[in-house]
């Protein structure tokens, strides 16, 4: 059928929506069995439905080719499309992920965001290729602040929100971010994220608000509230508004063991008691769209269940926006592909999110199974009007072109000294006390302050995941114009008292220079999806570099304030015990002069503000604990626990640092997966040469690397080396501490990694771990060769006895690198999770040489 014929024979269909013109196959909507959708509510949205808007989806819909409605369904990624894409296909939508930017520029301008955005709208408007004018829309993760942006405000991350419990704050935020987004030219932002978090090795668990669901639900409202605009008082969508999305629908947060993108198993009423709270709130105050998530419930991926996305969302709770699928999430559907995906759109999706190439074939190929039935011409029909429904809502068809609406390209907007002063605010509500013992805080100013700690003066390390770039690593402090440091914001105000205060990361002074206290910021390094997954919640166990920190300044008779940096609650009882005061920080963001306006005194010596922060996370009480509040469950701090500088604190300093680290051991321990996990970084090899690999392509001599998407995006990477004779990549101890690995040896564990044969030969291939000592210590295992010459395109898991290298004396209770190997050949070569395992059933095993 031509496209004339096409577009005349649906004229007639389209007017009525749910026309079953052209469908051969019946689109069911009973309930399936076994599920009980009255547990859901139905969801009265404070957008109320408009009899125009209504005409106009029908009126859009009755001249649309097959074509043009698909096009509506698909979003590329910045990456990978171009202008002329934009103007040849029309795509409804389009996105930027976590570390893309405008001509791939990580100090991109304000300017260059709205260039960009101004391109695409126009090509999309331009009728001359594809014969539409729908206006396409921007979609980006601005999840704490306008986080892909050089000099955005950076708001605390969602965990520390959450222990302010403070609804109308929340709703300022959102109106901040709003306004940042919109000056570059965006009309939609991935967030609110929703998550009701159960269990705390969740690599996300920092984005979810807290274990409590009716925070989540209230603080699901107001930021939709005020991204969106108020739907009671008919102030929504107004310039100062865009549009938001509660993601990812459902139950991410309560996978089993905090797996990124796993099983969730609850029941269906704890599914919505728990875990959907969010969706009651975000979907009262009309969120637009909802984010479909990567999990699965009882094995059945969220992308592909009809159930949940048809049934539950659309039907029972009402939701008549539309649903987009997250980075390729439609992909991992059993039987489909990132190219071809007909049962997400079956099963209620009504755009895919299609970053990478995939986009082209995945167009044609829903083209295809549209025209031939396998998609049925009212699911799609249903899509594209959801999707038309929502731009009408948010005013594109009537809207300026982005370089033209009220904020765009005000470059005054973007981190002003409102949105700052807000954020730092925040930062004051975020922070928990812990432990103040002897009511040591708060300090006065006019003291002789040592700041140390590796989180002293790093801006990034305080944001954490999902800040410029996508796991927010990579970051220096000249990244955050107009941001400040912890110790920044504290050498102000200590300066500006008559004080003094140093700076030394490692705790040293001068002799004659002791300091009268010392503030020591440490924690966790930058992570987000998959790479923040920990096999249980004990912090920087085996080195513990950033205790003995502590205890060599308390040896010196100094009194020590701990500042923790972290996306989680995590089993700290050594470094409680350590330490005369303890703050919980979270992930403050920008904004670290927050933390000197709590835990200092002004100059006459009087409280500036006082600690509110309550936990909204259990504490736990061991490294293996997964706590939460009403499980019976003992944690360390309950959930809501918090000092202020009425209570006195009655923490002694005998808390139990005992911990069996091979009672953890019999899970994997990831050393790369999607990024290197901390404190390992990747390095190219070329005998003795090596380089820190710090972007997803780099060089050595003869030797390229470049990350490749094997299950998730950019999750292994590929090795390309001609006529090499020791070409190779290692994992090394960033820090420069070895790391205790004994453990797994006691547990005859592997080490086990995946590899594929992209193309080309090897003749010799080498496995390596090394470590410190009196002597270099260093240990090789080779492949044999008919191992070596069965390898193929297809990913095989190798795995190693950590036994291996330790017979060949290896010492792994000081490894520096856990995983090297080397390459002889003229080959393409695919790795990818390199990890510690306890077994390696589905694996080759190597015999120790």
């Amino acid at each position: 059928m031509n496209k004339l014929k096409r577009k005349t024979v649906l004229s007639v269909c389209m007017v009525t929506l749910l026309s079953a013109c052209g469908q051969s196959k019946r689109l069911e909507t009973e309930t399936e069995q076994g599920k009980d959708p009255s547990i859901w509510p139905n969801i009265t949205s404070e957008i109320p439905v408009s009899k125009d808007v209504e005409l106009r989806v029908a009126q859009l819909l009755a001249n649309m080719t097959i074509e043009q409605k698909v096009a509506q369904m698909i979003q590329p990624e910045i990456r990978d499309i171009t202008v002329e894409d934009m103007r040849k296909y029309g795509f409804g939508s389009y996105l930027n992920g976590g570390g893309a930017f405008p001509n791939g520029d990580k100090h991109a301008t304000v300017t260059d965001w709205v260039m960009l955005a101004e391109s695409m709208y126009q090509a999309s408007i331009d009728a001359s290729l594809d014969g539409s004018t729908i206006p396409t829309m921007w979609g980006t993760d601005a999840v704490h602040g306008h986080n892909n942006v050089i000099g955005a405000t950076l708001f605390p991350h969602n965990i520390g929100l959450g222990a302010a419990n403070d609804p109308k704050l929340i709703e300022r935020i959102a109106q901040a971010t709003a306004k940042e987004v919109l000056a570059t030219g965006i009309d939609w932002i991935f967030a609110p994220t929703v998550a009701t978090v159960r269990d705390d090795r969740w690599g996300r668990t920092y984005e979810g608000y807290s274990e409590a669901p009716e925070i989540v639900r209230d603080y699901a409202y107001a930021i939709v509230k005020g991204l969106q605009g108020d739907g009671l008082s008919n102030e929504v969508f107004k310039e100062q508004h865009v549009i938001s999305t509660v993601k990812h629908f459902v139950g991410d947060g309560g996978t089993i063991k905090g797996d990124d993108q796993g099983d969730n198993v609850v029941s269906e009423e704890t599914l919505f008691k728990i875990h959907a709270q969010g969706y009651v709130g975000g979907l009262k105050a009309g969120s637009q769209s909802v984010m479909a998530s990567f999990n699965s419930w009882h094995g059945d991926k969220i992308h592909g269940n009809k159930y949940l996305l048809t049934t539950v969302l659309k039907e029972r709770m009402g939701f008549d926006g539309f649903v987009v699928g997250d980075w390729n999430g439609h992909g991992q559907i059993e039987g489909c592909s990132n190219e071809s995906c007909p049962q997400a759109i079956n099963a209620g999706l009504d755009m895919f999110m299609a970053p990478t190439k995939s986009w082209k074939p995945l167009f044609y190929n829903t083209v295809d199974q549209v025209e031939d039935g396998t998609i049925p011409l009212t699911r799609v029909n249903d899509a594209v009007s959801r999707i038309l429904r929502v731009k009408l809502r948010a005013g594109l068809f009537n809207k300026p072109s982005p370089a033209m609406r009220l904020y765009a390209g005000d470059s005054k907007i973007m981190g002003n000294q409102q949105h700052r002063a807000l954020a730092r605010e925040a930062v004051r509500k975020s922070m928990v006390l812990l432990k103040n013992k002897a009511g040591i805080l708060p300090l006065s100013p006019k003291q002789n302050i040592l700041i140390s700690g590796d989180g002293a003066d790093n801006i990034g390390k305080q944001s954490g995941g999902w800040t410029i770039t996508w796991q927010g690593t990579n970051n220096a402090n000249s990244d955050f114009p107009g941001g400040t440091s912890i110790y920044e914001g504290i050498k102000q105000q200590v300066v500006k008292a008559g004080g003094n205060i140093t700076l030394s990361l490692d705790g040293s002074f001068a002799n004659n220079d002791k300091p009268d206290i010392a503030i020591v910021v440490f924690g966790e390094e930058p992570y987000a999806e998959g790479q923040g997954d920990r096999p249980h919640l004990a912090y920087q166990y085996g080195t513990n570099k950033d205790l003995k920190l502590i205890k060599s300044l308390k040896a010196q008779g100094i009194p020590v304030v701990s500042l923790f940096i972290s996306g989680r609650p995590m089993w700290v009882n050594a470094q409680l015990n350590a330490s005369d005061a303890f703050v919980a920080l979270w992930l403050p963001g920008s904004e670290g002069d927050g933390i000197a306006d709590v835990i200092l005194r002004d100059g006459n010596n009087h409280i500036q503000h006082d600690f509110s922060g309550r936990l909204s996370f259990s504490w736990p009480n061991a490294p293996t604990q997964h706590v939460n509040r009403f499980d019976g469950q003992a944690p360390l701090f309950e959930y809501g626990y918090g000092l202020n500088y009425a209570t006195t604190d009655t923490l002694k300093d005998n808390l139990n640092e005992q911990f069996d680290i091979s009672s953890s051991v019999n899970e994997v321990e990831f050393l790369y997966d999607v990024q290197p996990k901390k404190p390992w970084a990747l390095y190219l090899t070329e005998r003795n040469e090596n380089k820190l690999v710090k972007s997803n392509s780099e060089q050595l001599n003869g030797v390229e690397f470049r990350t490749i998407d094997r299950f998730v995006q950019e999750d292994s990477f590929q090795l390309s080396f001609t006529n090499s004779d020791i070409a190779g990549i290692q994992l090394l101890s960033k820090h420069g501490f070895p790391e205790d690995l004994s453990a797994y040896v006691k547990s005859n564990a592997y080490l086990t990694f995946d590899i594929s044969l992209k193309s080309g030969s090897l003749s010799k291939t080498s496995i390596g771990m090394n470590c410190v000592g009196e002597k270099q210590c260093s240990s090789q295992v080779s492949l044999p060769e008919k191992i070596l010459n069965a390898l193929t395109d297809d990913w095989q898991e190798v795995a190693v006895p950590l036994t291996c290298f330790e017979s060949l004396d290896a010492k792994l209770s000081q490894t520096v690198s856990p995983f090297k190997v080397s390459f002889v050949g003229d080959a393409q070569v695919g790795l990818g999770k390199i990890a510690l395992r306890a077994t390696a059933s589905s694996a080759i095993v190597i015999a120790c040489d």
